[in-house]
């Protein structure tokens, strides 16, 4: 089958039983590489890709028992999650042995690296761009940007792990989904900044210890100078790396200062900030439809929406424009 993709969307789907067909398309969209069946099981080679401005994300099966050798990427640091089968992975002197549902893996772009994966082996593979990933990760952490030295492995048990595996799963859906999110730019950069976050995060790396360390006491003032940039622009495409990068805190260090200040986290916070924005405007007549004066505050998803909206203010927004609507009768 042809490889089909869509300009727009960026999205790319990929069936063959041809091993050198299978070769230039993972070469084309991750990297050049070796590639030879171990077995005498015929390849059913199957990708389905999506791709946004600073990242890729996909589904992955080889069909049958291969083997991988490549030089070092250089430009981009990969990921895989794992969903069946088992697989192993070398790296940097480093061997590991992968089973779905309890690792993943991380590859560098410094140094070559070799994988086998098991005949009923499927994947998410993620590609993500090494200069972006390494700013946002300085960001992130407060620390001047440098290469993120992750380890070759990391557990997929943990409840961040899984989160992690429900957003890889969301970004990718939502990203291959004609209409979806992808054609949102200020929606799309939220989803790929969340699935960077919990990379950074659940992958080990020198950056763990910064990340998950306990804020410093006594910054008061850099959070009212969080709270007061969300309260003036609710709808900007802000996101929690950015305003602590605004404000010169590191990512824990906010997010610990928030509950401390205001006993939630910055994105319920900013969240609330535009759920009430939303109530002003329908409670003043917005010239505008729910779902419109929703968008507008960086509501894309009418059903969260409206949950986020009952949760709050006790009744759905028709409720409240349907109010408006009828008192100026």
């Amino acid at each position: 089958m042809d490889s089909m993709r869509s300009p727009a969307a960026q999205r790319l789907s990929f069936e063959t039983g041809d091993l050198d067909a299978a070769r230039e398309q993972v070469a084309l969209n991750f990297a050049d590489h070796h590639l030879a069946v171990q077995s005498s099981r015929s390849l059913d080679f199957k990708l389905d890709l999506t791709m946004s401005s600073r990242l890729s994300v996909g589904l992955l099966t080889y069909g049958a028992q291969i083997s991988i050798d490549a030089p070092p990427m250089r430009s981009c640091y990969h990921v895989n999650l794992p969903l069946t089968g088992v697989s192993t992975a070398s790296q940097h002197g480093r061997r590991r042995t992968v089973s779905a549902g309890e690792s993943g893996v991380a590859f560098l772009p410094s140094g070559p690296l070799s994988v086998t994966w098991s005949a009923d082996q499927r994947q998410y593979v993620i590609r993500l761009r090494k200069e972006q990933l390494e700013a946002y990760a300085a960001r992130l952490s407060g620390q001047p940007i440098q290469p993120i030295d992750f380890d070759l492995t990391f557990d997929l048990r943990s409840g961040a792990a899984q989160s992690l595996l429900a957003t890889a799963a969301f970004v990718y859906a939502e990203l291959i989904r004609p209409g979806g999110i992808a054609a949102i730019p200020a929606a799309c950069q939220e989803l790929e900044a969340a699935l960077m976050t919990q990379l950074l995060f659940v992958v080990p790396s020198q950056l763990s210890r910064i990340l998950h360390g306990e804020a410093s006491a006594g910054r008061p003032a850099k959070i009212r100078e969080a709270l007061a940039i969300i309260d003036e622009d609710p709808s900007a495409p802000l996101t929690t790396a950015q305003l602590a990068a605004q404000v010169g805190m590191s990512l824990r260090s906010l997010q610990l200062g928030f509950q401390e200040a205001v006993g939630m986290t910055p994105t319920a916070y900013l969240c609330g900030a535009r759920l009430d924005r939303v109530h002003e405007e329908l409670l003043l007549g917005a010239n505008a439809s729910v779902t419109d004066v929703a968008m507008r505050w960086g509501f894309f998803h009418p059903g969260r929406f409206a949950q986020q909206y009952r949760a709050r203010f006790g009744q759905l927004p028709s409720q409240t424009a349907g109010w408006r609507a009828g008192a100026s009768r």
